[in-house]
């Protein structure tokens, strides 16, 4: 078997509300998902000798069991009794720690690739089901383009495609932990208008009205990474400033994304934020656009 080269594609959230925290310290949510086109490559190799190697092209990423992509090789070979080896070459570009899913991404395209590579036969809904030990994200990486998630982000319904528009990327040179902006979230103490209306923004999805989704975005999550962070609200408004049709945090942030139906001024911000006088504001900046499902077949291809 050769090679295999497969691409880790990013998401956003376009509305991101918390229902509740359960009993177990779980939060249940209500989300919006958008797979967009921008990827980490990853490359396996099967070896003779036993084992799972993983290298990066980010030194202080791990590339041992602690790395989710060897977690997700070593589940489907320990499950198969795979006694052949695989090498797992990884090509980071998805901002790590960003509210943006890549580690998600990088171990759902690993099992997508071992899958394929020892001939396993698991549909995407089998890989789907062992995908969610893994991270609650991983499930939603396999499926990828437009969805609802809710439940801890494991129960996924597939939406229809968003019409096409241009996404601005930006990153801020803060680090946030997922971790603790859930466990500082007070949901008590939040009014209704902190709770972006999921299904309203689902029938803009379904009408294909691309500014009603616009008119949806929302994050309950800003409530605590913003006042921590306040470049993130800045981002926002120099994104609208800039002509953005509507901007928010992606995830737990620090990543903002804005949603441009104008191609030029999409261009001129992007240029502004890597270029120009606001190119303090990010570290990273991208300018690109969603990815939609072709269809739903259990080949598609990563």
């Amino acid at each position: 078997m050769k090679k295999i080269r497969l691409k880790a594609m990013a998401k956003i959230n376009l509305g991101l509300d918390v229902v509740r925290k359960r009993e177990d310290g779980y939060h249940e949510v209500r989300m919006i998902m958008q797979t967009i086109r921008m990827y980490d490559q990853i490359e396996l190799e099967p070896t003779e000798a036993p084992g799972i190697r993983v290298s990066t092209n980010l030194n202080y990423l791990p590339t041992n069991e602690d790395n989710l992509v060897y977690k997700a090789a070593k589940l489907l070979m320990d499950e198969f009794g795979i006694r052949d080896g695989v090498e797992i070459k990884m090509k980071k570009f998805i901002p790590v720690a960003a509210g943006m899913a890549g580690g998600s991404s990088d171990a759902a395209a690993v099992l997508f690739g071992v899958n394929k590579m020892f001939g396993l036969g698991l549909s995407k809904q089998e890989l789907m089901e062992r995908g969610v030990r893994l991270g609650a994200d991983v499930p939603y990486c396999i499926m990828r383009g437009t969805a609802l998630s809710e439940g801890i982000g494991e129960i996924l319904t597939p939406l229809p495609p968003m019409p096409q528009c241009r996404v601005l990327i930006a990153k801020p040179a803060v680090s946030v932990s997922t971790k603790h902006v859930y466990e500082s979230l007070n949901l008590p103490s939040l009014g209704a208008e902190a709770h972006p209306d999921i299904d309203a923004m689902r029938a803009a999805i379904e009408k294909k009205d691309l500014s009603g989704v616009v008119s949806q975005l929302g994050n309950v999550l800003e409530t605590v990474t913003i006042p921590e962070n306040p470049v993130i609200q800045t981002l926002k408004d120099k994104m609208m400033e800039m002509g953005a049709d509507g901007s928010l945090m992606s995830g737990s942030g620090p990543t903002v994304f804005g949603l441009f139906t104008n191609q030029t001024a999409a261009q001129a911000a992007y240029e502004e934020l890597r270029y120009g006088s606001s190119q303090d504001l990010a570290k990273q900046v991208y300018l690109t656009s969603f990815y939609n499902r072709k269809g739903h077949a259990d080949g598609e291809q990563f």
